[in-house]
């Protein structure tokens, strides 16, 4: 019989071992899964702040802003966050005022696509650091997503009110 508990041992270790392999590999996937919803959410957030500046533009009679705002539309790939970039300091030079609807528009997606861009940071370094784990790398866990990218853009919060000159 002493030799019978050393076989539940080992398949009670080997069970053990799985199941901990098995929910690793789910934690990979849903992950990535939430990697890939956010990315997106971000993507949509860049369009509906970029459509708002359009049309923020096109009310002010501002052709260096629709310009930017149309490219950023149109971009895709390594040229968007340059586009989404312009497009930030184009609305940083502009004076947007709260009670303008075409402006409060601009600044709400703003908000928005800044907590969006929030999300999606912490969900692409926790998959990294995820991917980085030697378990998951020891068995290939990850191989079947992509590698998650950041999306460096600045901060796209706006500041609503105008500045005061002093003196």
């Amino acid at each position: 019989m002493p030799g019978m508990w050393w076989v539940v041992g080992v398949v009670v270790a080997v069970v053990l071992v799985t199941a901990y392999l098995v929910w690793i590999a789910a934690r990979v996937d849903r992950m990535h899964a939430r990697v890939r919803s956010a990315t997106r959410a971000l993507d949509a957030h860049l369009l509906r702040r970029a459509a708002a500046a359009a049309v923020l533009a096109e009310e002010r009679y501002v052709l260096e802003l629709y310009a930017a705002s149309r490219i950023a539309l149109d971009a895709e790939g390594e040229e968007r966050e340059a586009a989404e970039n312009d497009l930030t300091r184009q609305l940083r030079s502009s004076v947007l005022d709260p009670e303008e609807p075409a402006a409060a528009a601009v600044i709400g997606a703003s908000r928005r696509l800044a907590l969006a861009r929030q999300v999606h940071t912490d969900l692409v370094r926790d998959a990294l650091s995820l991917r980085r784990r030697p378990v998951v790398r020891l068995f290939r866990m990850s191989r079947k997503h992509e590698l998650p990218r950041y999306f460096d853009i600045d901060d796209p919060t706006l500041n609503s009110r105008p500045e005061l000159s002093v003196g």
